[in-house]
């Protein structure tokens, strides 16, 4: 079931729970004051909060297709109850942003080497003619292969639909990055890899923005990315719960598109650590809370560093991923 949060044209509630059925968006609130509250109770208490949404799970989705059903046999319409306009589907808690793609890891590393290390580029390139395989030092370490890592994103800034990203005053070299967002609906603390995936409600789609010539220097300091990062996260406004595209999540096809041209396309097949180890690692010693968000990292060949296309001021990108959904931002000027 496909979810987003709506803005009331009546101030009281400001803003509803809309969900979708047969291509029409019924907004939860509006529906249950005309149609009687008492008919769905367990919508009552979840209609302008998707992660409550989300955490009530499937008796929240089977009253809302009950109430789908009253909606059509009655003729009603709900148009004019809300502001069409896209909002954030909610605030994340927190973000995590995992790296869970090798053949990501190893075309980045190529690409990075291409534009900021043309010297170090030669010697990798050589090796490669030479071996017909990349370079030992362009593939993770170690420890990737032994746990799913991530770095801790800012939860604040996050834009949404059609909003435009601001490019920070202290880069040239601005990057997308297409990934799928798990966006937790469960607490969890020290969970197994199944009761991390039993945590999951729903998925969004996420474009982790980078500044690519700030990252470089920033990881060889010893610390993650910093500036590198948080400066901007996009997520669609819509959010799929996690029960239709779970049983799918790793046969997912994707698309980049910039000003109507595609620049990326790809799976989310093949990633080293599953979802529900992804999550649980997560939890390992610390609290995971609902409304927290994770993201796989990036979804083979479905970023600028890979294909060494560059976003410039004024740019259109549509991520696209299958049975999620879409996330089309405009790339504003440099600040």
């Amino acid at each position: 079931m496909k979810l987003r949060l709506v803005r009331l044209t009546d101030p009281e509630p400001a803003y509803s729970v809309a969900f979708e059925h047969r291509g029409y968006w019924i907004p939860i609130r509006p529906a249950l004051a005309r149609l009687g509250e008492e008919k769905f109770s367990a919508l009552t208490s979840v209609a302008d909060d998707v992660i409550a949404f989300l955490q009530a799970g499937e008796p929240a989705r089977e009253a809302a297709l009950r109430l789908a059903e009253k909606v059509a046999a009655e003729g009603v319409t709900f148009g004019e109850t809300y502001d069409p306009a896209p909002i954030l589907p909610f605030r994340p808690l927190s973000f995590r942003d995992f790296m869970l793609y090798e053949q990501h890891v190893i075309a980045a590393g190529k690409g990075l080497a291409r534009r900021f290390l043309p010297s170090k580029w030669k010697a990798l390139a050589f090796y490669e003619r030479v071996t017909g395989k990349p370079h030992p030092k362009l593939r993770p370490k170690p420890i990737w292969y032994e746990k799913p890592i991530y770095y801790m994103g800012s939860h604040i800034n996050f834009y949404t639909e059609g909003d435009t990203i601001p490019w920070p005053s202290y880069t040239r070299a601005l990057d997308y990055e297409l990934e799928l967002g798990v966006v937790i609906a469960h607490p969890i603390y020290n969970a197994t890899p199944q009761e991390a995936l039993e945590a999951i409600g729903g998925f969004v789609v996420i474009n982790d923005f980078s500044a690519r010539d700030v990252q470089y220097p920033e990881m060889t300091s010893g610390f993650g990315p910093v500036k590198a990062k948080n400066f901007a996260n996009g997520m669609s406004m819509t959010v799929v719960t996690a029960d239709e595209i779970l049983p799918k999540v790793e046969n997912l096809r994707v698309k980049v598109t910039v000003n109507g041209e595609t620049w990326g396309e790809g799976t989310t097949a093949g990633p080293q650590h599953s979802l529900g180890e992804m999550v649980a690692y997560a939890s390992l010693g610390e609290k995971v809370l609902p409304g927290e968000v994770m993201a796989t990292g990036t979804i083979p060949g479905c970023s600028g560093m890979e294909t060494g296309q560059w976003l410039s001021p004024d740019d259109e990108i549509v991520l696209e991923i299958e049975d999620v959904g879409t996330l089309r931002n405009v790339i504003g000027q440099p600040g």
